[in-house]
């Protein structure tokens, strides 16, 4: 057995609406049955999904405000009236802020922007920054990726005599500012279609309404802050994700030229991981750990050297922004561990004093991958008095509503089910962490407390074909709402495993099922090597590719997860490296040895540690008690049915079973026991020597062409059944001895027992012996 990093959830999919789709389309089912899996009821549907071209973008002026707006800042720019662009300090904010640069800059505008430090103003508008840029001269500002909650700013702004015209896309309060214009598709009343678009998006759409077509030559910056903003890659959000892609990977930015160079990405096929990962993070970075100013530059100078300096400073910046990550994560790891233990935590709240803002969301991300529960991180103010952080949840615990039933000790907190932010006075940190972790254990189950993974469809191998592979591509790029496909192939075996890349890290072999194979790669999965039998079944979870070596395309299975559903039983008889190997496996968690010879355990116990002395099991010896591990190493031979019988529960319950028994640890000759001839030809020989010394046994022995142990356990036999008398130096033969049945001696039973295991777990094959010891183990009912 091996068990999953995670729990697995089957999708669901109407299997007739698949199955017509593909034929409608000319499908493999696996691209079928992804699509209904996202959503796609109908081959109209699947058409448009899959060709997501420009020409189903919607109608921008379907967007309530958006005529307002247009005529405004077209009256603005007609008067040369100053308009400030206020914009935010995320990857998507800063995005915003520059695709509207080149949009104003492209209709003639005198224009500037502006965006709030994240550490000394905060998100979204603010009433000192409105009074600045009044007395500044601006007429116009337009708010991008913000502005949607802020009543109070827009009124006050009215009063300076501001006209705002309000983008974002964040839900929007029970109350909507009075500004000149709103253009928030989530608005109540607003017809636009579609209601997903990231804060970009919103800005995409404005341009698009402005220059009466979209504005493709800006779909690079709009993919950043779509894909960045991880918001779902469906509708125009696809449209946006895939056109700027292809034109981010020949942008004329110069910015993301010097970008993506410091990136070392100028010679890949830039994709949604790519902006995910390494683009992103470093527009991001700016933000978190100073102000957004120099991401915007990078993306909207036209002078190479600024654009080459400014991105060399948002890699130097994301370096330092990764090592504060990679301290504080550190810090707050020994923080649960000594404070707040996992086992006795169902919320983590960790808090403390010099822990930068700008990061605790990414730290507590990493807590959420560690320990996997509802996480909380905060930096604490001393001079305030007050903490300031994020939240990152799991499924089943929706964040935003334990943050509510908080309330009472927050007087700022917003987000949504996974992912939340707030700020509050330290001596509410402990009522709040009391209280999450009563809803917690009021909400969750055990099982929730192990991460879940949604996958698409189980498949065969044959369904797994290289145009499955190709057209697969098509569903590109990934994200959420369209995440990359998942596929599931049970019962499948493995051929040709083997460890590759510079460290040995990776896993690389081939899946076989009834005749089919397929290439198998998974990164950083190389210790499954020393987990699993030649012979296992798997059940693994992967994501399909087409791979390209040397003109040969084929299909591939890049692999996330995998399981053993059956318990393994791996074939280590007579090692030479026996004490290596049983290292080995004792230096994995909740391992135990079973010792069925008394005079194995002294030299186990001498190179075994502390801890491992206490799992080493002699069957039979009074005070030892181990009921269950998940390892468990059958070290030497038993030599009765019964020594196995007192362990049973232990072995049927475990996960591998490692057997390392075999030479040296008993002599040969009892691995067969003696005949009925042998026995004939010893009383024939004692009946024509009735009296043998002991000093001639050796010389007996040899005559007879037996080992001496041989010799003796038959003796001893006969000593048991009064054949025998054993006297101060010699055997004598009894002649009026009683003929007894040789099957009534018990020494003869246990020795045939004996021999009999050894032929059965020893002296068979790898399958006879793992057959064996199951039916030892757990004997057929009759």
């Amino acid at each position: 057995m091996l068990k999953a990093k995670t729990r697995w959830k089957l999708a669901t999919y109407d299997e007739q609406l698949a199955a017509s789709i593909a034929a409608d389309c000319q499908l493999t089912p696996l691209v079928s049955k992804l699509l209904v899996i996202r959503g796609i009821d109908t081959s109209q549907k699947a058409r448009d999904f899959l060709q997501a071209g420009p020409e189903l973008f919607h109608d921008p002026f379907l967007l309530d405000g958006m005529e307002q707006s247009v005529h405004r800042i077209q009256q603005a720019i007609q008067r040369q009236e100053p308009i400030c662009i206020y914009g935010d300090y995320d990857a998507d904010g800063v995005s915003s802020t520059s695709l509207m640069v080149h949009l104003l800059r492209q209709l003639g505008a005198v224009f500037d922007y502006y965006i709030p430090n994240r550490f000394t103003e905060g998100y979204g508008l603010h009433k000192d920054a409105l009074a600045h840029l009044h007395h500044s001269g601006y007429k116009l500002i337009i708010t991008v990726d913000t502005g949607i909650s802020a009543v109070e700013q827009v009124a006050y702004a009215n009063q300076l005599g501001l006209d705002v015209i309000v983008t974002d896309h964040h839900e929007p309060p029970a109350i909507i500012p009075e500004a000149f214009a709103v253009i928030n598709p989530k608005k109540p009343g607003c017809s636009y279609p579609f209601d997903m678009l990231a804060g970009v998006g919103v800005a995409f759409k404005v341009g698009h309404a402005l220059l009466k077509e979209p504005p493709l030559h800006l779909a690079d910056l709009a993919a950043l802050g779509t894909i960045a903003d991880l918001v779902p890659l469906v509708d125009e959000n696809r449209i946006l994700a895939r056109a700027g892609l292809k034109r981010l990977n020949h942008t004329r930015n110069l910015g993301l030229q010097a970008l993506i160079r410091v990136c070392g990405l100028a010679d890949s096929e830039l994709s949604a991981g790519h902006v995910g990962f390494a683009l992103g993070p470093r527009l991001n970075a700016s933000g978190r750990l100073e102000t957004a100013e120099s991401a915007v530059k990078l993306l909207t100078t036209s002078n190479m050297d600024e654009a080459e300096k400014c991105a060399q400073a948002l890699d130097d910046l994301n370096r330092e922004r990764q090592e504060i990550v990679a301290a504080m994560t550190e810090e707050a790891v020994q923080m649960v561990h000594e404070l707040y233990p996992p086992d006795q935590n169902n919320v983590l709240v960790l808090a403390k004093e010099g822990w930068n803002v700008g990061v605790v969301g990414i730290v507590a991300s990493r807590l959420v991958e560690l320990f996997y529960r509802p996480t909380i991180v905060l930096g604490i103010d001393p001079e305030k008095g007050t903490a300031k952080g994020s939240a990152r949840s799991i499924a089943g615990f929706d964040m935003y509503e334990g943050l509510t039933a908080c309330k009472e000790w927050l007087p700022h907190y917003g987000g949504h089910t996974m992912a939340a932010g707030m700020t509050l006075p330290v001596e509410n940190l402990d009522l709040l962490r009391q209280k999450l972790n009563e809803l917690a254990g009021e909400w969750l189950s055990t099982e929730d407390f192990t991460p879940m993974t949604k996958v698409d469809v189980a498949m065969s191998m044959e369904e797994i074909s290289l145009t499955a592979a190709e057209q697969l591509e098509q569903l590109a790029p990934y994200g959420m709402g369209n995440p990359t496909p998942l596929v599931l192939l049970e019962e499948v075996e493995t051929q040709g495993m083997r460890t590759i890349g510079r460290d040995d890290n990776h896993l690389k072999c081939t899946l076989n099922k009834a005749g089919t194979s397929l290439d198998a790669i998974g990164f950083n999965w190389a210790h499954v090597t020393k987990r699993v039998t030649p012979k296992a079944r798997f059940h693994v979870l992967g994501e399909v590719s087409v791979n390209e070596w040397n003109g040969n395309r084929k299909p591939q299975l890049t692999i996330r997860d995998l399981s053993v559903g059956h318990q393994q039983v791996f074939d280590w008889r007579g090692s030479r490296d026996k004490i290596e190997k049983w290292q080995q496996v004792m230096a994995e968690s909740n391992s135990t040895t079973i010792l069925f010879r008394e005079e194995s355990y002294e030299p186990l116990a001498a190179k075994a540690t502390s801890d491992q002395v206490n799992s080493l099991l002699v069957v039979g010896r009074e005070g030892t008690n181990i009921t269950t591990a998940s390892n468990v190493i059958l070290y030497d031979l038993p030599t009765r049915r019964s020594e196995l019988e007192m362990v049973r529960v232990l072995l049927k319950q475990a996960e591998r079973i490692y057997c390392l028994f075999g030479d040296p640890d008993l002599g040969m000759e009892r691995l067969s026991c003696p005949g009925r001839d042998h026995f004939k030809q010893l009383y024939q020989f004692f009946v024509q020597v009735p009296t043998v010394k002991k000093i001639h046994l050796d010389a007996l022995a040899k005559k007879l062409q037996w080992k001496r142990n041989l010799l003796d356990g038959m003796i001893a036999i006969f000593m048991e059944l009064e054949f025998l008398v054993e006297e101060a130096e010699q055997y004598t033969l009894q002649g009026n001895s009683a003929k007894r049945p040789l099957e009534s001696s018990l020494l003869y039973a246990n020795w045939k027992e004996e021999a009999q295991l050894a032929t059965d777990l020893l002296l068979s094959s790898s399958d006879a012996m793992i057959q064996a010891l199951h039916q030892l183990v757990e004997p057929p009912t009759v």
